[in-house]
C-alpha cells in the first residue's frame, strides 16, 4: 500500500491511496467469512458456507467494504503522521472511475482542503485598548438603594408606591363602566403593580390610598397570560382565558417595603457575619464588588477589540473555498443548497478565519487548561446564578458543590472547557500585546457599542 500527496497551490490537494491485490485479498476472505456467519444460507450451518458461494453472492460487497476501510484508515494515518491541518473532511474524487473487481489494484483519490499558513504572532506590535470602567457615586448610591430595598421588610403603607402589594376586592365591569351582572366578583385578591407589563395600567395605581377605587384592565397588566389572570381573579384559567373586561378594585390594604438601614444587622446579611463592621468598610466593599462586576464587561469588550486588532494584522486568509463549499453541500444538515452556498460561505468566512487564527494563537501561547480552570469557571457561573435570585452571601462549600454539579453535565462541561481555553488565550494576548489602558465612565463605555451600531 502506498499513500501520496499532490498539492494544488497552497490550500488544495489530493491524497492518493494505492492498494495492490496482495494488500487486501486475505482481508476480503476474512470479511466473507464474517458475512457467512451473519447470513445463513439454506442447507449450510452458519460459518460453514462454501467460499465459492459467498464470493458469488457477497464478493463485491466484501471487496467494497474492505477497500473503503483500508483506504480510509491509510488516509487518516497519513494525515496524522504528516500533521496535515485539513479543513472539513476528505472527499473521494474518483468514485465513478473505480471498477470493483477482485484481484485489481485500486487507486483511491481524495480531495482535501488545507488550512492556510498564518504568519502572525501576538507581540508588542499589536496594540489593543482595555477600558477600565470607573465606579461613579451614582452607581454606588443605586446599588446601595437596591441592597437596602432587598433587605427590607413589608409593612402597611399609606399609599401605593413602586414596591407596593395591593390587597382588595374586584368586580367585573360592562363597557359603560357599570358593574356587570353575573360577572366575576372577587372578594379578596392581591395585585403587584410593579410587575405589570403595561406602564399605563401601573400608573393607575400610583399614589392610591386605602379605600380608593381603581378601574383597570387585568388582561393588559399581563399581556393576557392565563396563569396570571387566573391568580389575580381567583378563577380557573379556562374561565379567564379570553377575559378582557375592565375591573374595579377597591383597595383594602397596602403593603410597602420598608428599606433596611445601615447597621451591623444589614452588613451581616449582605456580606456575611462580622466581615463588615463600619459604613466606611461597607461602601468600600460595595465599590469593590461593583468594580469586579464591571471587570467582566471590560474583559468582554477586550475580546472584541483584540479580535479586531489581531485580524487587522492577519489580513485576508487564503482558504480552499471551492472545496469547502463542496464539502458543506455534502453534509446531512441540509442547511446549504447550490443556490445559497456562495452567500452562505461568504458569511461564514470571517468566523472561519478567526477560528484558524485563534488555534494558532493557542499553540503559540502554549495554552493549557486543567480541571482547576474548569472548576473556577463553574464557580463563577454558580455565583452569578445565585446572585440572580438576590443570594449574594453563599458559603464557599455550597458554591463549590453546585459548581461540581454543573461540571457533571456533559454539555455544560464542553462549553466551560471552550471558555477556559479562550479565557487563558485572552489572558496570554493581554500579556503579549501592547495594551493601552483607558479609564472611562459607564456612559463612555456604552457609547463604544452605540457608535459601532451606528456604523
Amino acid at each position: 500500500m502506498n499513500v501520496t500527496l499532490e498539492k494544488v497551490g497552497n490550500v488544495n490537494g489530493f491524497i492518493t491511496v494505492s492498494i495492490e491485490a496482495n494488500d487486501y485479498q486475505d482481508k476480503v476472505k476474512k470479511e466473507l467469512k464474517t458475512i457467512g456467519q451473519r447470513h445463513p444460507e439454506r442447507g449450510f450451518r452458519p460459518g460453514h458456507v462454501p467460499m465459492t458461494l459467498l464470493q458469488k453472492k457477497y464478493g463485491r460487497e466484501a471487496l467494497v467494504e474492505v477497500i473503503n476501510r483500508e483506504s480510509y484508515d491509510a488516509l487518516v494515518k497519513y494525515i496524522q503522521d504528516n500533521k496535515l491541518n485539513i479543513l472539513g473532511d476528505p472527499i473521494i474524487a474518483n468514485a465513478a472511475d473505480l471498477v470493483w473487481e477482485n484481484g485489481k489494484d485500486f487507486n483511491l483519490k481524495f480531495e482535501i482542503g488545507l488550512a492556510p499558513e498564518i504568519n502572525y504572532t501576538v507581540d508588542k506590535d499589536t496594540t489593543i485598548p482595555y477600558y477600565n470602567i470607573e465606579v461613579s457615586q451614582e452607581m454606588l448610591e443605586k446599588n446601595d438603594e437596591m441592597l437596602l430595598t432587598r433587605a427590607g421588610k413589608q409593612v402597611p403603607g399609606e399609599e401605593v408606591d413602586d414596591t407596593a402589594l395591593v390587597k382588595g376586592s374586584m368586580v367585573e365591569l360592562n363597557e359603560d363602566g357599570s358593574v356587570k351582572e353575573g360577572g366575576i366578583n372577587v372578594e379578596n385578591t392581591i395585585v403587584s403593580p410593579q410587575h405589570f407589563k403595561d406602564d399605563a395600567q401601573k400608573a393607575l395605581f400610583a399614589g392610591k390610598k386605602v379605600g380608593d377605587e381603581v378601574t383597570f384592565n387585568p388582561w393588559a397588566t399581563c399581556n393576557g397570560n392565563a396563569t396570571e389572570l387566573a391568580s389575580m381573579l381567583n378563577a380557573d384559567k379556562e374561565q379567564v382565558a379570553e377575559m378582557k373586561s375592565n375591573f374595579k378594585m377597591t383597595i383594602k390594604e397596602i403593603l410597602v417595603v420598608k428599606k433596611a438601614e445601615h447597621g451591623q444587622e444589614f452588613y451581616d446579611e449582605v456580606f456575611g457575619t462580622g466581615k463588615i463592621t463600619t459604613e466606611e468598610e461597607y461602601f468600600a466593599k460595595l465599590k469593590e464588588n461593583i468594580a469586579n462586576q464591571m471587570k467582566g464587561d471590560s474583559n468582554y469588550r477586550f475580546t472584541i477589540d483584540a479580535h479586531e486588532a489581531i485580524m487587522a494584522k492577519v489580513g485576508k486568509l487564503e482558504l480552499p473555498a471551492e472545496f469547502l463549499k463542496k464539502w458543506l453541500l455534502r453534509q446531512d444538515d441540509k442547511k446549504h443548497t447550490a443556490e445559497t452556498i456562495d452567500a452562505d460561505f461568504e458569511k461564514m468566512t470571517p468566523d472561519l478565519e478567526w477560528q484558524l487564527t485563534k488555534e494558532k494563537i493557542v499553540r503559540d501561547l502554549n495554552v493549557k487548561v486543567e480541571e482547576a480552570d474548569f472548576l473556577n469557571i463553574a464557580k463563577l457561573i454558580a455565583v452569578q446564578q445565585f446572585a440572580q435570585y438576590g443570594m449574594t452571601n453563599i458559603p464557599d462549600d455550597v458554591v463549590e458543590r453546585y459548581a461540581k454539579e454543573i461540571l457533571d453535565n456533559k454539555e455544560y462541561r464542553q462549553r466551560i472547557a471552550e471558555r477556559a481555553v479562550e479565557d487563558k488565550m485572552y489572558a496570554g494576548i493581554k500579556e503579549a500585546a501592547n495594551i493601552e489602558e483607558k479609564n472611562v465612565s459607564v456612559d463612555e463605555f456604552n457609547a463604544l457599542y452605540k457608535n459601532e451600531n451606528a456604523e
